[in-house]
């Protein structure tokens, strides 16, 4: 989150540029989500690979999140979890947050009621089993994507192509036959296809676990971003400033798109999850939460504290409260839907 413009591009590394014609090959030119692997994945020059703060409000941070806010968000989230497990006892269940920055976790500062917690970094192999809670912050919109742009009523794919040392997007031969694209392509008509977080979601609910799915991201049903969106989602986020030049300073800046709700509800009910539920932030609180948000403004109602703050910041709608949204879905025992 930050200001919006499109700073001044940094020079491509010597190393970037060997492994963008490495993975390019021949042809020399990657897919848009093939360029995200790398700017965002590869070991060595990835993004989410440096050893570097990414998220707050320090120097050389590039964006906040919920989490930003300290422990007040790992209080209310372990609160709303607890709630929504009914008459089943949270000591059963282990808290697993997924996307994790290295040496975070929302749970880290705070008392939770459940049997263990743990995380799973960003990108790091997912490996569920039994009662869990599986949690992740913003975890979806960080994965590659794919782009289409519409030209004479078809649509065409687009990738990276790097021309005299610099990166450019480049428009894909051939011819576009993709199911979930519409039929029509609006001219210049941008769609950011964010394939690889549904991939993502498949790779979570099919494995042998039961228990709840809490993700908080910020996304769009597929016909707002086939209908609402005519620029596409995709952007840019360095040094808490919003930018439109997804190809200025790969693995320095983050890059991310709105996620598809209808996608991620898709795939959870195709692994038996009941009734995927889609919630703003601050409802998804406030119904499931409020207990704890009572206890935090009575405690807080004689001052202006950090804490107190926290809450405003998660809950107001002109915040937090209304630009994510919250889906969360139950799965009973595998043993007792068999």
């Amino acid at each position: 989150m930050g200001s919006s413009t499109n700073l001044p591009p940094s020079p491509l590394s010597a190393a970037f540029l060997a492994e963008f014609h490495r993975r390019a090959g021949a042809a020399g030119v990657l897919t848009f989500e093939a360029f995200m692997a790398l700017a965002l994945y590869d070991p060595v020059l990835g993004y989410y690979r440096q050893s570097r703060d990414r998220v707050g409000y320090g120097h050389g941070t590039d964006f906040y999140t919920a989490s930003t806010s300290g422990p007040v968000f790992g209080e209310l989230v372990a609160s709303a979890a607890a709630s929504l497990l009914g008459d089943e006892k949270a000591s059963d269940y282990t808290f697993v947050e997924i996307g994790a920055e290295p040496g975070g976790g929302i749970l880290r500062e705070s008392t939770h009621p459940f049997a263990a917690s743990r995380t799973i970094s960003l990108g790091a192999p997912i490996s569920l089993s039994g009662p869990c809670i599986v949690f992740s912050n913003e975890l979806f919109d960080a994965q590659p994507f794919r782009r289409f742009i519409g030209r004479e009523g078809q649509w065409r794919e687009t990738g990276v192509a790097c021309r005299d040392g610099q990166l450019v997007e480049v428009e894909l031969p051939g011819k576009i036959h993709e199911e979930f694209l519409p039929t029509h392509a609006s001219e210049r008509y941008r769609v950011d296809a964010p394939r690889a977080a549904g991939e993502l979601m498949s790779t979570i609910a099919s494995q042998p676990w039961h228990g709840l799915f809490i993700a908080f991201d910020y996304g769009k049903s597929w016909d707002e971003l086939v209908s609402a969106t005519p620029a596409g989602t995709a952007r840019a986020y360095y040094r808490h400033t919003q930018s439109n030049d997804l190809l200025a300073r790969p693995g320095e800046q983050d890059l991310t798109c709105h996620v598809c709700w209808d996608w991620l509800e898709a795939s959870l009910k195709k692994h038996r999850f009941a009734r995927p539920t889609l919630d703003s932030q601050e409802a998804f609180f406030i119904h499931h939460a409020g207990k704890t948000i009572a206890n935090i403004s009575t405690q807080e109602a004689s001052r202006l504290s950090q804490r107190k703050l926290a809450l405003m910041q998660l809950l107001h709608p002109a915040h937090l409260g209304q630009k994510f949204q919250v889906l969360h879905a139950r799965r009973n025992s595998l043993k007792e839907d068999s």
